[in-house]
């Protein structure tokens, strides 16, 4: 039997084959199709759950389904899959975009007495009549079939997009020498070895993913080999790539992304496609959004400044850089904090290896939040990939609240970064009245462990890992402890887009705890927890370059915003980079960059005219940990009521209620500036 089709609690994702792709969305399609017919007949009534029982349980087997192949393209991309996906996607986007807009179904929710609804329903109805608007529920004529043709052409593009960045990404390597290497991490080398050797050659194999990458920028000794990767990275998916590896660019798809983007936005009657995007934010307007990045960004540059020129002198002075270039950066960057704070991120990294620092994790969300977090099985698509459970203690024993897949090793095939995926969603199902579970998909792209000598070695995280994994953790917390039962608004679903990061940047905070930290670390030869001098010094440089990276990621957010707004989808992008460069950058990027040929974030992720949500939600999580600060023990432990209270009204309420509403029954008030520019270092002096 084909396990899309499969009924089970978790998917079978160690039989999905490309084959069974076609067959199962056929078919679910036809049944999600024949469930809209039902609800959308003239006699059938405008009810919530009645339509619920209908259409949302069809829907969400094939949300389910369809989801467990995008994940697979995303962990597991191969030839077949690939094209089984891409043959799959037009129908798939073609149904969502003609239901979104069905005028019988939106005239059934109208038809709907929000009085007669439960709070939780009332907001996700609301939602949804949003929704349908937005969705061209309103459009007729040409002007729905342009919007229907819209959204699948823009399907189409945010996965070439993807793929051309991922297969830009994994067609490159450099066969370096041991010479080449000086100064690189030994497990770095290992692996880069262990490549070479895997594929046949001599020398070590080095890639642009993240884990060989980011290493060689900080440690490589050899400014020439820093310059070689730096250039394949910055030139991804674009002209500016080598001549092997310009079929991957990305310049037509951005164009025609930017297009269809503002051609959508003005069928809806917005001006623009960022004054769309910000409809169902928090943010006000897009104005609103380049007010708050601008005053942001004048408060962190004196301190970029000060970072800037700390980095010319140290580079003149002690490494023989009178004028550095951008793929020093990160090597002046490291050699100034080992000499100012007199560690190295190699010498912590020793510290944190993987299973130590999951456990870790696990203590604190267990205690923090009054769960249990234990092993599970279920179907995996890699040996890497292991499932757990979250349960809570009831009188009458422990009780369910959710699952979670974790992959954590960076591998050929996997997309880049760390994200948070659902799986399924709480909810009280209205076809069988049974409480179904969150589950959820937490995904990273560390280092694996390695073998030497027969022996197992386990990954070795960053720092910087850590702070991701809590972070993506954070977000899989936000699904998983909800306890509101309608599914469009249980955990992430139908929270405001800038409000989605809270939790995970909220997690991150730990991450800086002692308490929390030497719970997570043992060395890798001899167990020892890392000493509180070494963290101590980790703390002073806590917010090293902090001015730098605060005006690094508004140069992003008002790149992305602008480009939805004043530009033209047909002007030349790299023109409206540079410009915003000028205005917030204080360190020069060459020419031949081309990051925007790979934000991913904003042209296949969600975050077009949204990717400003990191800062603006930055300040809302400082403002929540500020609570935690304020309520803590001399010795820092953290008030057992605080942490109920954020798991009330923010993490079990997920999107039940506008997160304002959310914030101000956590904090008492509206969020305030000062707590995140206090925790970055950049308070006023």
């Amino acid at each position: 039997m084909n396990p899309l089709l499969q009924v089970s609690d978790t998917p079978l994702f160690d039989q999905i084959k490309p084959e069974h792709v076609a067959p199962a969305i056929a078919r679910l399609l036809e049944q999600a199709q024949a469930a809209l017919d039902q609800v959308t007949a003239e006699n059938f009534p405008p009810q919530w759950t009645a339509i619920s029982a209908s259409l949302d349980v069809a829907n969400e087997r094939l949300s389910m389904a369809w989801g467990s192949v995008s994940h697979l393209n995303s962990v597991a991309d191969n030839p077949a899959l690939r094209a089984a996906y891409n043959a799959a996607l037009p129908l798939v986007t073609e149904f969502w975009t003609r239901m979104g807009a069905d005028e019988r179904l939106y005239a059934k929710y109208k038809a709907m007495d929000p009085a007669s609804l439960t709070p939780e329903q009332r907001q996700a109805h609301k939602n949804a009549v949003r929704n349908f608007v937005l969705g061209g529920a309103e459009l007729q004529g040409a002007a729905r079939q342009r919007f229907a043709q819209i959204q699948e052409r823009m399907a189409e593009l945010g996965q070439k997009f993807s793929e051309n960045t991922l297969d830009a990404t994994d067609a490159y390597c450099y066969f370096a020498t041991a010479d080449e290497l000086a100064g690189v991490p030994d497990d770095v080398i290992q692996a880069a070895r262990t490549a070479a050797v895997v594929d046949g050659k001599e020398g070590f194999k080095l890639s642009l993913k993240m884990p060989c990458y980011l290493p060689v920028m900080q440690f490589a000794t050899r400014s020439d080999l820093r310059a070689r990767l730096y250039r394949a990275y910055a030139t991804r998916a674009s002209l500016e790539a080598a001549p092997d590896a310009q079929q991957f660019d990305n310049t037509p798809v951005i164009h025609e992304i930017l297009a269809l983007r503002r051609e959508e936005a003005q069928l809806l009657g917005y001006t623009d496609f960022g004054a769309l995007s910000v409809a169902p934010k928090m943010a006000k307007s897009p104005d609103a959004v380049l007010a708050f990045l601008r005053d942001l960004a004048a408060k962190a540059r004196p301190f970029a400044l000060q970072d800037v020129a700390e980095l010319r002198a140290f580079a003149a002075e002690h490494l023989a850089l009178p004028d550095p270039q951008a793929w020093d950066w990160p090597y002046v960057g490291e050699k100034l904090k080992e000499a100012r704070y007199a560690f190295s991120e190699q010498e912590v990294k020793q510290y944190f290896t993987l299973p130590k620092v999951l456990s870790g994790l696990f203590t604190i969300v267990q205690t923090l939040f009054n769960v249990r977090i234990s092993p599970d099985s279920a179907p995996v698509w890699n040996p890497s990939v292991s499932f757990y459970r979250i349960e809570r203690q009831q009188a009458n024993g422990l009780e369910l609240v959710g699952q979670f897949y974790l992959d954590p090793s960076a591998r050929s095939g996997k997309r880049g970064g760390a994200w948070m995926d659902d799986v399924r969603t709480r909810w009280l199902r209205p076809d069988t009245s049974r409480l179904q579970t969150p589950i959820a998909h937490l995904v990273c792209n560390f280092a694996e462990g390695s073998e030497t000598d027969g022996v197992h070695r386990p990954a070795l995280l960053s720092h910087d890992d850590v702070t991701t994994l809590f972070h993506e953790f954070g977000h899989g917390l936000h699904h998983l402890l909800t306890q509101v039962n309608e599914r469009d608004v249980a955990g992430i679903s139908g929270v405001e887009w800038d409000a989605v990061e809270l939790p995970s940047q909220f997690m991150e905070n730990f991450c800086w705890e002692w308490a929390a930290v030497a719970q997570m670390t043992a060395h890798i030869d001899t167990g020892e927890a890392l000493p509180r001098a070494l963290f101590d010094k980790m703390l002073a440089a806590r917010n090293f370059q902090s001015g730098m990276q605060t005006l690094r990621q508004i140069e992003f957010s008002l790149f992305d915003m602008l480009l939805h707004t004043d530009h033209h989808p047909s002007d030349d992008t790299m023109a409206l980079l540079q410009t915003v460069r000028k205005e917030v950058a204080v360190l020069p990027s060459p020419s031949f960059s081309r990051s925007a040929h790979t934000f991913s974030h904003i042209f296949a992720g969600g975050y077009a005219a949204g990717y400003y949500s990191y800062k603006w939600a930055e300040v809302l999580s400082a403002d929540v940990y500020a609570a935690f600060e304020e309520t803590a023990a001399p010795d820092g432990a953290h008030n057992p009521v605080t942490g109920q209270r954020y798991l009330k009204t923010i993490l079990e309420a997920g999107g039940s209620r506008p997160a304002m509403e959310s914030f101000k029954a956590f904090r008492g008030r509206e969020p305030a500036l000062d707590a995140l520019l206090r925790h970055q270092g950049m308070a006023a002096r």
